[in-house]
């Protein structure tokens, strides 16, 4: 029976971590999730780990994987060089609860901050229409299972460059959903533009590489956001034309985004470096 040799993070806030290392047998069809339970039932019985499903659908048992963030459920221990050791750590966007556990909840603070869908008030729902493709172009967003694995490969996120919150990939899809249903009156582009830091966004497309639902975080939902905030407040065509008419850019919708806390799970007085 082959082996696989786990590095596993330890650690609780304000104290330093460690790494712990275990020999696991390895069968057909092991996860690293299974792995960290063999751990759990055989060498550490307190060691922290937060899953649900086990299936890739609830999104609960995100951590990094030698250096990559992953839903341990859905990662298999087939995949990796046994001979080499696998390091597990937190998340390092978000703060450390204990072990491979985060603290996520900021991101659902972020959530509350975004203008909910907004639907006509002439319009009765019995007599809500639009296209097929519309339904398909939204469905995709509809996918997230709100895993933050794109939240925490974000290098704006994970290494808290700015001076100013950015809501962060998971939230621009969910703007993006919002934004491009057919049926939609709101005007989100001052909330992008201002409180959400859209601009902060360089698209390099790490967070679409990571997606364990294969949404095109990129290119289907930020880049579409940027055209629609671009137009609206940049082109100067779009500029002259809304003086010559009188109008005024969209007004911002949602609050302030919450300051992502610091002491993120990967930085050194938490987690990796």
């Amino acid at each position: 029976m082959d082996t696989a040799h786990l590095r596993v993070f330890r650690g609780e806030p304000n104290e330093p971590g460690r790494y712990e290392e275990f020999d696991v047998p390895v069968e057909e069809g092991m996860v690293v999730l299974d792995a960290l339970h063999w751990v759990q039932g055989h060498a550490a019985p307190d060691l922290a780990v937060r899953w649900n499903c086990k299936a890739a659908k609830c999104g609960s048992c995100s951590a990094e994987v030698d250096g990559r963030p992953r839903l341990t459920c859905k990662t298999r221990l087939s995949d990796f060089d046994l001979d080499q050791p696998i390091t597990v750590e937190p998340m390092r966007a978000f703060p450390l609860i204990r072990d491979l556990v985060t603290d996520v909840s900021w991101n659902y603070a972020v959530n509350a901050t975004i203008e909910p869908f907004k639907p006509p008030d002439d319009v009765p729902q019995s007599e809500w229409r639009w296209q097929q493709e519309d339904i398909e172009r939204v469905q995709e967003y509809r996918k997230c299972i709100e895993c933050f694995l794109c939240q925490d490969v974000c290098h704006v996120l994970r290494n808290h460059e700015t001076e100013r919150p950015f809501m962060g990939p998971r939230f621009l899809v969910r703007a993006a959903g919002l934004e491009m249903h057919p049926l939609d009156q709101a005007d989100r582009r001052e909330y992008l533009k201002d409180a959400g830091g859209i601009g902060y966004c360089n698209i390099t497309k790490c967070c679409t590489e990571v997606c364990p639902e294969h949404i095109k975080i990129t290119d289907n939902a930020i880049i579409p956001l940027k055209e629609r905030v671009a137009d609206e407040f940049y082109d100067p065509i779009q500029i002259v034309w809304r003086t010559l008419r009188g109008r005024r850019p969209g007004s911002a919708a949602g609050a302030e985004l919450p300051v992502l806390p610091t002491g993120p799970g990967g930085t050194s007085d938490g987690g990796s470096s």
